[in-house]
């Protein structure tokens, strides 16, 4: 009789302990007469913090490599990973239940399940051991998603929820085939038996191929990488403020996450294969990114093409398909998660009204009007463009080494020129704040506990700049794939 994988909980206690605050919330939001929003946030932040909780043991872990029937992977990469991924939900929910009491929006309740929901499918994701599991994840995140972008009910919400849902199921679908034909190719969806069929050539190459083809449609469209990035900037534009600060940062880290177990473990042994293809999807991404950015006259849109470009250079460390590039690609997430949600947080609170003031005119004269936000968007701003003191400029410092160090010396060039071009669209903000005068009656939101929250990634961004030791060494630990 072949021995029945052995069944362990504590691997999957973060997914259970979100789970569950997020079914209490809807039960309380179905239930209660009058629903108090801070008991949702209540609700929200204490499942964070015992997903958190019941991470952290893991990270000794001696049992297992691979529990729950060989589904789920317990390695220090997937805590960390969880961490990173449950720090970006808590600012959501922070900045999300701020929004939502300044609009107005009091029957709004079921935004924080949902948050809790899409972050169960982005933790699991990054933990999976089988390609049905990646799917079935990638599917919870992307319906929570898709409902988040159009909660406020408002036509340019309802419209980007639209887009996102129609092109989402595209990419679904070939994500699907493509699980598909790695099950046709190895007989097995397990990642480890991919890899282990493909190394000993008892796989069909050509089907793992086609696979890989499929594979990468999906985790593009996921990573907003080009030219699968269609969807972006119209999403970003049209979806909440923190909404975009939430899917922007957890989203792409949990795909980038996946993509770097799939990569790096299923399908290593043809590495020589599809090298060539992640390098083109890197440049495409960071040329793209960077140029069309320059046109865009919405800032939301602007960080939106910026996330493009952010794809391709932590796919420029992806290349390298060794644990330095691994390491890299974690140090720019975590980098990238702080300045991004950062940086929609600040437009969140710049658009006082709503998503009205979105337009670069609303940041003219933003240091006389609220020096602490021209401040705090500044880091932002200086980190997105690579500039040093900021955990940007190491970034991406880390991930145009791996890229040399592997051989792709065009590659980081390409890279290098771009985040030259790419400068001109960020410091044209700082122009405008700092260079200009305020027009017309432009009041930002004044609220403490929002302009505190952002305090947080602006602290770490400049931190991880100046001591970037700090979250090194531990992201030199999880890099190594136990499999």
């Amino acid at each position: 009789m072949i021995p029945t994988p052995p069944l362990s909980f504590p691997p999957i206690l973060p997914e259970l302990v979100l789970t569950g605050a997020a079914i209490v919330g809807l039960l309380y939001e179905a239930v209660a007469r009058r629903p108090n929003r801070n008991l949702h946030v209540a609700i929200g932040i204490a499942g964070v913090i015992g997903a958190a909780a019941a991470t952290i043991p893991l990270w000794n872990w001696t049992g297992p490599v691979v529990v729950m029937g060989n589904m789920v992977s317990v390695d220090r990469f997937s805590v960390v990973s969880r961490l990173l991924l449950l720090s970006i939900a808590a600012m959501g929910i922070l900045l999300g239940a701020h929004y939502l009491s300044r609009s107005g929006d009091v029957h709004r309740g079921e935004f924080f399940p949902l948050v809790l929901f899409a972050t169960v499918g982005m933790t699991l994701i990054t933990a999976a051991a089988d390609l049905i599991v990646v799917f079935l994840a990638l599917e919870i995140l992307s319906l929570s998603l898709y409902v988040l972008t159009g909660i406020t009910g408002r036509r340019g919400s309802n419209e980007a929820a639209m887009k996102y849902f129609l092109l989402g199921a595209f990419s679904s679908a070939f994500f699907l085939y493509g699980v598909a034909m790695a099950y046709g190719a190895t007989n097995s969806t397990r990642i480890t038996a991919i890899a282990n069929a493909l190394a000993g050539r008892t796989g069909s190459q050509g089907l793992a191929l086609l696979a890989l083809a499929f594979l990468a449609v999906g985790f593009g469209f996921k990573v907003s990488a080009a030219p699968f990035h269609m969807w972006t900037p119209d999403v970003y534009q049209g979806a909440p403020t923190p909404v975009t600060a939430f899917m922007s940062a957890a989203t792409k880290a949990a795909a980038f996450l996946a993509l770097a177990r799939v990569l790096d473990v299923s399908f290593q042994p043809l590495t020589w294969d599809w090298t060539p293809v992640i390098w083109a999807l890197a440049a495409i991404s960071i040329v793209l990114g960077s140029v069309l950015a320059i046109a865009q006259t919405d800032i939301k849109r602007m960080l939106a093409y910026s996330s493009i470009a952010h794809a391709g250079f932590i796919l420029t460390g992806l290349t390298a398909a060794n644990e330095t590039g691994i390491r890299a690609a974690m140090f720019y997430l975590v980098a990238y998660a702080a300045m991004t949600v950062g940086a929609f947080g600040i437009v969140m609170l710049v658009s006082a009204r709503g998503e009205e003031q979105t337009s670069l005119a609303a940041y003219e004269g933003l240091s006389k009007r609220s020096p602490y936000l021209a401040a705090l968007m500044t880091v932002f701003l200086l980190s997105l463009a690579g500039i040093p003191p900021t955990a940007g400029f190491i970034a991406k410092v880390n991930v145009f080494a791996a890229a040399i160090g592997a051989g792709h010396w065009s590659l980081a060039l390409i890279g290098v020129v771009s985040s030259v071009v790419a400068a001109f669209f960020y410091l044209r903000v700082l122009v405008l704040m700092y260079m200009r005068e305020p027009r017309g009656e432009q009041d930002e939101d004044r609220s403490a506990l929002p302009r505190v929250v952002l305090a947080v990634p602006a602290g770490l961004t400049v931190a991880f700049g100046v001591f970037p030791g700090l979250i090194a060494g531990i992201i030199e630990k999880a890099a190594v794939l136990r499999w």
